[in-house]
């Protein structure tokens, strides 16, 4: 059975507006910027489940419930994109 609640998360002040400058940003990737959407989100004083983060952000359940549990594991670092596997690019992206 799916578990609905994750980890709680407490914000410090520092901390909370590190995310929020990075969700506001237009030079965000968008991907990071929902990412910190969901933490600041679930670190709502109410704590409200994954589902009810998920409702409120157009995202699914499990998307929640993975980047809260990143975030409460590893911190800032466990919301950027991990290495892709497979192999390297053959040319540069730009």
């Amino acid at each position: 059975m799916p578990r609905p609640f994750g980890s709680t998360l407490e914000l410090a002040e520092e901390l909370r507006g590190q995310l929020e400058s990075l969700a506001r940003a237009g030079s965000t990737p968008q991907a990071l910027a929902l990412r910190c959407r969901i933490v600041l989100a679930a670190a709502r004083d109410d704590s409200p489940s994954n589902q009810d983060v998920a409702a409120e952000l157009g995202c699914d359940r499990h998307t929640v419930g993975q980047w809260r549990e990143r975030f409460a594991q590893r911190g800032l670092a466990g919301l950027q994109d991990a290495p892709r596997s497979g192999r390297p690019r053959k040319f540069s992206p730009r």
